[in-house]
Order: structure tokens, then C-alpha cells, then sequence
């Protein structure tokens, strides 16, 4: 278990690196992450283009989101030896909740909620970023959601190693 846990936390820690890397020249360039009101306020402010909103978004996902789930695999599967659905499903769950914990509680909350580090000029009154129903919806989305990706790649990965 000692191995997961450490594993959960590379995984937290390659979120981390994604969203300092993310908005190393400013919050705009992850304006995906905020509220559709916030987008189309600095849209609206000429800050960034809606076609940049969507590349930056993709660039998220390439280079953050795909990165993390082959680390993911690539732990469970390639260095703790997970067979079967059931270990593996264990394993993944263990380590996308930890992550998705991190990312409601550290990033969302904490960093971009309570710091300067992801405030976007001319913006403000629209703080807290993310608020209601995408909020509900992120929480819902990690700890339902999560079990439901681990459960997919572990049947994929049970019948891929049979």
C-alpha cells in the first residue's frame, strides 16, 4: 500500500507541474479550467482568443491529463504487477482519488481560490472562479466518476494482460 500512496502522490505532483507550467506566463492561458463567465469576460477584454481558450484546453489534456493516466497505468500494470480487474481497479481507484482529493482541495481551493497566483485582471468580481454547478460538478466527477475511469481501464487492462 506504502507504493500507492507514493504513487498517488507523483500523480498530484504531475498536476502540479501541468498547472504551474500551464500558467507560467499568466492565469488567462488556463482560462479553460474557470467558469464560461470568466472565459468570456477576457475573451471580451481581448486578453485571449476563444480558438486559444480551446488549444491551451487541449494542450492541457495532452501534455497534463494523458501524461497522468500512462503514469497511472504504467505504475499499477508495469511496477506494482496488478492482475486481474479487481487489483488493478483497487490500485487506479487509490491513485485517481488521491489526485482528484489534491486537485479539489490544494488547487481549486486553496491555490486558485485563496492565493494571487491565478487571478485574472479585470475578473475579480467573478471570483471565486469556480462556484455551483461546475463545482458540484468537479466533486461529483472525482468521486464518482474517478471509480468509473478506474473501473474502465482496469477491465481493458485485465483483458489486454489475460
Amino acid at each position: 500500500m506504502g507504493k500507492i500512496l507514493i504513487e498517488g502522490l507523483v500523480a498530484c505532483f504531475i498536476l502540479l507541474i501541468t498547472c504551474v507550467v500551464g500558467i507560467a506566463n499568466g492565469p488567462v492561458n488556463l482560462v479553460s479550467l474557470y467558469e464560461k463567465e470568466v472565459q468570456d469576460r477576457v475573451v471580451e477584454k481581448g486578453l485571449i482568443t476563444r480558438e486559444k481558450i480551446k488549444r491551451n484546453a487541449n494542450y492541457f489534456r495532452l501534455f497534463g491529463i494523458l501524461p497522468f493516466f500512462i503514469f497511472v497505468l504504467v505504475a499499477v500494470y508495469g511496477i506494482n504487477g496488478a492482475h486481474g480487474f479487481w487489483d488493478g481497479f483497487r490500485q487506479i481507484s487509490v491513485i485517481l482519488l488521491m489526485e482528484g482529493l489534491f486537485d479539489r482541495l490544494f488547487i481549486d481551493w486553496y491555490w486558485v481560490g485563496k492565493t494571487k497566483a491565478w487571478i485574472i485582471p479585470g475578473t475579480e468580481d467573478l471570483m471565486p472562479y469556480i462556484y455551483g454547478k461546475f463545482l458540484i460538478g468537479k466533486w461529483v466527477f472525482t468521486l464518482v466518476g474517478y471509480p468509473v475511469i478506474a473501473a474502465v481501464l482496469s477491465l481493458i487492462m485485465s483483458l489486454i494482460l489475460r
